[in-house]
């Protein structure tokens, strides 16, 4: 029951959140009781979603465009799968149905396309594009469900760790997060997350740098050897509503927006410093459907 609810009560994205007005709503009446057929929460699920967002043109950049998103998380034969962005994760320890504990471990395969294209900044875009790198590696991490405010919410911390097995960047990159999510009813769910990006050195210049050749090229001063490290802090607002009246089965509708802040030289780099903003918001729209 406790990975199900964690995975399903949201449409496709992470698990949920607490909105400060809901908090203090909480202070003067009882959490609403969500009665639950733990046969529903049992069965084998897929949940498909499609929407628009818009993000930074590149990774520091202060200019934003408008893309499609999609997402896709499900449980098979008590194994559950997720999207995360570009990402895609499976968790390799089934269910455990009477537990209130969700251990989680599993590989994760990714893209990224810092670069690649859709470079709005001229002075960036002389600098060239990057290729597209496949990014594969693992997570862990650990749940608990009824925490705060019933017996569906869920507090989880989780650790991944990718690495461009492509050649692009050649390096890794480390991400912690901390991810709380409440069911408001058995039509709204909201969530909140926060996470860091540690990353290397390899990505660091492959990102960042402007050597002296890219300097004459794009009349940003030479930056060339960036160091890696905690690349940029982040939060996430989630909320979630079930036109078909039900989060387990039916249409919904997802919202999300995050701020992410760089940090170090990923701050500093002429390619955010002049030309972007070291400031990143990401925000999207859209419907999903549960079967």
């Amino acid at each position: 029951m406790t990975r199900s609810l964690r995975l399903f009560l949201s449409a496709a994205f992470i698990s949920g959140i607490a909105l400060p007005a809901t908090a203090q709503e909480a202070e003067t009446r009882p959490a609403p009781r969500i009665e639950v057929d733990a046969s529903t929460l049992d069965r084998d699920t897929i949940t498909i979603g499609g929407g628009v967002g818009f993000i930074p043109s590149y990774e520091g950049s202060n200019d934003y465009v408008v893309i499609p998103v999609g997402a896709v998380r499900g449980k098979v034969n008590g194994f559950n799968f997720m999207s995360r962005g570009l990402q895609l994760s499976l968790d390799a320890v089934r269910d455990r149905k009477t537990s209130d504990i969700d251990i989680m471990f599993g590989p994760v395969v990714g893209l990224n396309l810092n670069r690649v294209n859709r470079i709005v900044d001229a002075r960036v875009r002389a600098l060239g594009t990057r290729k597209t790198a496949l990014e594969v590696g693992g997570y862990v991490g650990i749940g608990k469900t009824g925490v705060i405010t019933s017996e569906y919410d869920t507090l989880a911390v989780r650790v991944s760790y990718v690495r461009d097995v492509t050649g692009v960047h050649d390096s890794y990159v480390i991400t912690p997060s901390i991810e709380y999510g409440t069911p408001l009813s058995r039509r709204a769910y909201v969530g909140i997350a926060g996470s860091a990006s540690i990353v290397g050195d390899r990505y660091a210049e492959t990102y960042f740098a402007v050597d002296p050749a890219g300097s004459i090229a794009s009349g940003l001063p030479v930056f060339a050897r960036p160091r890696g490290g905690v690349k940029s802090y982040s939060a996430t607002l989630l909320g979630n509503y079930a036109l078909s009246g039900d989060l387990l089965r039916g249409t919904q509708i997802f919202t999300i927006l995050s701020y992410s802040r760089l940090q170090g030289d990923f701050a500093r780099s002429p390619i955010t410093s002049i030309a972007g903003s070291p400031d990143q918001l990401y925000g999207a729209i859209g419907i999903g459907y549960t079967f």
